[in-house]
């Protein structure tokens, strides 16, 4: 067993002081830290007064260290696994975009084997796949040459390890592809890339609809005589991502769906590209050129938005920085909030006794010191 101690140990409810956190693959027992000769220990962790904080879930994230999902190597998925465990990240989504049936297909059997095979850093938990199902009207950075209508037949075969797909519902004819999905899966039904109207948005909800891909970007916006996809996320009980960057949402624009909606159903995402923790400079996205440039990552043709090179310790910075949420309220939008959309919430999302030792230990600048995945 291990032990972490001298940290202030975040758990769902509260920040515990004095406390020490003792482990394996899943956490052991949470004990005064004067009761440490309780157990022996064959690594002591000291938290240097730092905090101790659940593992981080992105459930919407491309690439990183200059490597793509869609690149279908082990090696690309390895490479985004171990650079963004370095940023607190313990569990992922691998996310697809819209490409070619073909290699979408091979992205999906590279995902497969790569959670067979398992990751040396943060694990995947499945797929989101994010396109080609989508809105040429708010296609944003995905390859128009092959959006296509919803298709039952390209997902069937992948629907256990699929946990998210992002769609444009009005581009589903008579929401059938909405209703077999929701008949034969667990597979959360997303909102994204969308030119809906308000009442689209809102009938596709009432049909099986239960979350929304990166909240104001790529979907209708709200206005007060067509309130579109984002004022029916917002008069809905459906859960949405947002990407807290400062780029692609105004800051002021997190207080307001944070009050609408609750810091229950808000989850943080980086939705970042091969870029994330990369330099500056020109990289690739979906066969589209990419500029880097100011923490902004735009098409060369263009300049649309294309992914972020975000990470969800900043994410959890800029919502601290900027709205009026707690550290602890904030935390919950990165860890147990994503654990609960995808069903993990009994073994991941915090920390308490019986579930998977993924711990952070990050200090007051967000700089992560130390990252813990089921104990290693």
């Amino acid at each position: 067993m291990k032990v972490i101690f001298n940290g202030k140990i975040m758990t769902e409810n509260e920040i515990l002081e004095n406390k020490a956190i003792v482990f394996d693959e899943k956490i052991v027992d949470i004990i005064d830290e004067k009761e440490l000769g309780k157990y022996e220990y064959e690594e002591k962790i000291d938290a240097k007064g730092n905090y101790v904080l659940p593992g981080f879930i992105d459930i919407h994230i491309h690439g990183a260290g200059g490597k793509d999902v869609m690149d279908g190597s082990i090696e690309a998925l390895e490479t985004i696994s171990k650079t963004i465990a370095a940023k607190g990240v313990t569990g992922f989504l691998a996310t697809t975009m819209t490409m070619g049936k073909e290699d979408i297909l091979k992205a999906f059997d590279n995902v497969k084997e790569g959670m067979k095979k398992g990751m040396s850093g943060a694990k995947i938990l499945g797929i989101h796949m994010e396109g080609p199902f989508i809105s040429k009207e708010k296609m944003g950075a995905q390859n128009p040459k092959y959006i296509m209508k919803p298709d039952y037949e390209l997902v069937k075969n992948y629907l256990d390890i699929i946990k998210i797909i992002t769609l444009a519902p009005e581009e589903d004819e008579n929401y059938k592809f909405i209703e077999k999905i929701k008949s034969n899966s667990d597979v959360v039904l997303s909102m994204g890339h969308t030119s809906a109207s308000y009442e689209q948005a809102i009938e596709a909800i009432n049909k099986g609809i239960t979350h929304a891909t990166h909240t104001f970007n790529a979907m209708t916006s709200l206005n007060h005589r067509s309130p579109g996809v984002v004022g029916a996320v917002m008069n809905s009980d459906i859960t949405c991502e947002l990407i807290a960057d400062c780029i692609h949402v105004h800051p002021g624009a997190f207080n307001v769906l944070l009050k609408v909606k609750g810091n229950d159903k808000v989850v943080l995402i980086t939705d970042s590209m091969r870029a994330g923790c990369m330099m500056e400079g020109l990289y690739e996205l979906g066969g589209q050129e990419v500029i880097v440039k100011d923490g902004a990552a735009r098409l060369k043709d263009g300049g649309s938005l294309a992914g972020s090179v975000l990470t969800l310790n900043i994410a959890l910075k800029n919502i601290v920085e900027n709205t009026n949420q707690d550290f602890p309220q904030a935390v919950k939008m990165l860890s147990l909030n994503p654990a609960k959309l995808l069903e993990l919430e009994k073994s991941k999302g915090s920390l308490a006794i019986g579930k998977d030792a993924d711990i952070v230990i990050m200090d007051t600048e967000y700089n992560v010191e130390k990252t813990i995945i089921e104990g290693k």
